[in-house]
């Protein structure tokens, strides 16, 4: 396949660019503040790569998340260069992209792909977590209705992931595990809850770390 140029307004930095694409190819987006970026961001990647059977994943750094606390955020740059140096994998892209076409919200996030990109197969990637709280972000239905989703367990939100609004709204519209390569080829709605080894690494525990370690507390 060649690859199609996917380049717009490039930022001062270059962080904004796009990464390439073609036509056909299987691409799991994976969005978040990435702050900070870290191991257990790289295995899942790394499971959606083979359980989905992806070409690609790309770790969307978002400028902020509106249900978040924003306070906290290191800049754009060095959230982008530590999530380059942690995913250390040829087939994960870092794109910050969002920044640059002033997109707030996942929904118009993915608009604006799903425009530009129509030929390439997309699956929004999300944990666990972000299911049991799917109902509170913007337009959840329409992004359900977008595009494929996958669903990775974490540990302490299995039952209330799969028990919460959104799951619940969406349940005829989830596959099962064993199907879960077939899941980028599916129009949307569909879903799919993936079991597998689980990282207890978060962004929030690491950065409650940094700042005992700061204050020389132990």
């Amino acid at each position: 396949m060649k690859p199609v140029s996917s380049r717009f307004r490039i930022g001062p930095s270059g962080l904004t660019r796009l990464p390439r694409v073609a036509p056909g190819m299987r691409i799991g987006l994976y969005g978040g503040s990435f702050n900070p970026p870290h191991a257990g961001h790289r295995h899942v990647s790394l499971m959606a790569l083979k359980r989905l059977g992806l070409d690609r994943v790309w770790w969307i750094v978002t400028p902020g998340n509106p249900l978040k606390d924003s306070e906290e955020l290191a800049a754009m740059a060095m959230r982008v260069r530590d999530a380059r140096q942690v995913s250390d994998d040829p087939r994960i892209d870092v794109t910050a992209f969002e920044q640059d076409i002033g997109a707030r919200y996942t929904v118009d996030t993915l608009a604006y792909l799903k425009r530009r990109f129509p030929d390439v197969r997309f699956v929004w990637i999300m944990g666990a977590d972000n299911l049991a709280g799917f109902h509170r972000w913007r337009s959840w239905q329409r992004i359900a209705g977008m595009m494929p989703m996958a669903v990775f367990d974490r540990p302490g939100w299995t039952l209330k992931a799969v028990r919460s609004k959104s799951a619940i709204a969406l349940s005829r519209s989830r596959i099962r595990e064993a199907d879960a390569r077939a899941l980028p080829s599916l129009a949307p709605p569909a879903w799919v809850f993936l079991h597998g080894p689980r990282s207890h690494l978060s962004s929030t525990q690491l950065r409650r770390l940094r700042r005992t370690s700061a204050t020389g507390r132990h």
